[in-house]
């Protein structure tokens, strides 16, 4: 089992970085956040296609990805368990992506294995990597059966 976070821009030393992290080390096995960036003033959809190139280059090799997207499948995160034994069963790394202010570019959404919304709300990218990392680990907690999730 291995999984990335493949995220556009750069967290630093901002605490959302640190939350997330501190997610990710309490898994049993290999888990990251790989971040990308692109610095230049660019128009939105050539930003997406910028983004998209550095996303897809940063991508673990035979990786399942999972794109966040606005309309992908909102699970419960019993069905998120259940998904994530499934993805593992394939034997190849998880990556998930988290795209920029304005998306993703057609060439990640056509990458995708699988896409996933964690809320209709919009929220921070930042706070979107917490939110990812923390139903990551309640995930596994649900599916080794330690009491972190309660129904």
């Amino acid at each position: 089992m291995d999984v990335s976070i493949v995220a556009v821009g750069k967290a630093g030393r901002r605490p959302e970085a640190a939350l997330a992290q501190g997610y990710l080390d309490r898994l049993s096995f290999p888990a990251r956040i790989i971040e990308v960036e692109e610095r230049r003033p660019l128009s939105g959809e050539e930003r997406k296609k910028r983004e998209g190139e550095k996303v897809l280059a940063a991508l673990p090799a035979n990786a399942f990805v999972i794109v966040l997207d606005e309309h992908g499948k909102q699970p419960t995160s019993m069905a998120l368990s259940q998904k994530l034994q499934d993805w593992f069963g394939f034997g190849r790394p998880l990556a998930f992506v988290i795209g920029g202010a304005d998306g993703h570019g057609a060439a990640v959404l056509a990458r995708a294995d699988a896409t996933l919304s964690l809320s209709n709300l919009t929220w921070p990218h930042m706070l979107v990597r917490v939110m990812l990392a923390e139903q990551i680990y309640r995930a596994m907690s649900i599916f080794v059966g330690h009491p972190y999730h309660r129904e």
